[in-house]
C-alpha cells in the first residue's frame, strides 16, 4: 500500500529536522542488540556510564542546533542509545532528489568507539561504500582503512560529522570513484546510470514501506519533488543531459551534444518511470503534463507528440 498522508497533506516544512519519538520498533539495531547492551523491562537502554549519557546527551544538542537542510533526525525517548536519520540527495549528482535512510547505535561506551551505522538499503548497492547488507564502509567509522582525522577520534569526532561525510563524502557526483583503484575516465557516467535507476527503486521501496516516524515527510517529500525527478528521468534517457546534472526544467551544461545511454538504461526507465508516477499520482503529487509512461517513437525520444497519438489510438482500436 502506498502512503498517503492523511486527509491533510503535510509539507516537508512543517516537519522537524530533528525531534524525539516513541517507537523505534522498526529500527535495525533495536532487533541487533547485543546480550551485554541490557534494557530494563521498558526496552529503555541501560547505560551506566554517565560520561556516554552525557555524551550522547552533547551529540543531540549539537544535531538540533546545527543539522544542514537536507538531513533530518529522530532520537527515541525510550532509546538514548538509538538514533534514525534521512539525507536527502545532493544536486548535481545522481542522488538528486532521493531519501537515503541510516539506523545509528551509540556503543555502550560511546565515545571511545564510534556509532554503529546500518544503510537502509533494500537489498540495492547504489554506492561502493554502501552494501546492499547495510554495511557502511566508512575511515570515520572504522570501518575503512584512513589516517589521523580521517578516523574516529572520540575527543572530536561527533554524529554530525559521520552524518556530513555520509552525504558529501558517500553520496557524491561521481561515486564511481570511491572504490580504491586506477578506472577509466569514461566509466563513472556509466556507473552514474546504474546508481540513478537504483535511487529510482529505492524511492518506489521508501513509498511501499516508509521507515517509521517519517511516512508524513517521505510522502511530502516525494509530492514537492515528483516532477523534477520524472522529467529528469525523460532527460537522462533521451541523452539531453549526463545523469546527475538534471535541474529543474533545464539541463546544466551544452544542450547541443546528445549524451550517449545505453540500451540498459534505457530499458530500466522504461520501466521505472510509469512506477514512479503511479507511485507520485497516489501521493497526490502535481504531475501536469507529464505523460503516464515513457514509450519511444523510434529515435529514442518518448512519443508523447503526434506519432504517440495515432500510436496509442491504434493500439486501443485493434486491442
Amino acid at each position: 500500500m502506498f502512503i498517503i498522508a492523511g486527509h491533510e497533506q503535510v509539507g516537508v516544512n512543517k516537519f522537524k529536522q530533528f525531534d524525539c519519538v516513541v517507537d523505534y520498533s522498526d529500527h535495525y539495531y533495536y532487533h541487533q542488540s547485543k546480550p551485554n547492551q541490557k534494557c530494563n523491562s521498558h526496552g529503555t537502554m541501560m547505560i551506566n556510564n554517565r560520561n556516554t549519557m552525557k555524551r550522547i546527551m552533547k551529540e543531540w544538542e549539537i544535531l538540533e542546533k546545527n543539522l544542514p537542510a537536507s538531513i533530518f533526525v529522530r532520537v527515541y525517548e525510550g532509546r538514548i542509545d538509538l538514533l534514525r536519520a534521512a539525507i536527502i540527495g545532493a544536486s548535481k549528482t545522481p542522488y538528486h532528489n532521493g531519501l537515503f535512510f541510516f539506523d545509528l547505535q551509540f556503543p555502550s561506551d560511546y565515545p571511545n568507539n564510534p556509532p554503529k551505522v546500518y544503510y537502509r538499503s533494500f537489498g540495492l548497492r547504489l554506492n561502493p561504500n554502501l552494501y546492499n547488507s547495510g554495511y557502511v564502509c566508512l575511515s570515520l567509522l572504522n570501518t575503512w582503512g584512513g589516517k589521523g582525522t580521517e578516523r574516529w577520534c572520540p575527543d572530536k569526532s561527533t554524529i554530525l560529522q559521520v552524518l556530513l561525510s555520509l552525504q558529501g563524502l558517500v553520496l557524491n557526483e561521481k561515486p564511481y570513484y570511491n572504490e580504491p583503484g586506477i578506472k577509466p575516465a569514461w566509466s563513472w557516467e556509466s556507473y552514474n546510470a546504474d546508481v540513478f535507476a537504483l535511487s529510482c527503486k529505492t524511492m518506489l521501496y521508501l513509498m511501499k514501506k516508509p521507515a517509521r516516524n517519517f511516512e508524513c515527510f517521505i510522502a511530502a517529500h516525494f509530492r514537492d519533488h515528483a516532477s523534477v525527478i520524472l522529467k529528469a528521468c525523460v532527460a537522462y534517457r533521451n541523452g539531453r543531459v549526463r545523469i546527475g546534472l538534471f535541474d529543474g526544467d533545464a539541463p546544466v551544461g551544452s544542450k547541443k551534444k546528445k549524451v550517449n545511454v545505453s540500451k540498459k538504461f534505457k530499458d530500466s526507465m522504461n520501466e521505472l518511470y510509469p512506477e514512479l508516477y503511479k507511485a507520485f499520482n497516489r501521493i497526490c503529487a502535481s504531475l501536469k503534463n507529464l505523460p503516464e509512461k515513457l514509450e519511444d517513437d523510434g529515435d529514442g525520444k518518448p512519443a508523447n507528440g503526434i506519432i504517440g497519438k495515432l500510436k496509442r489510438f491504434w493500439e486501443a482500436m485493434t486491442a
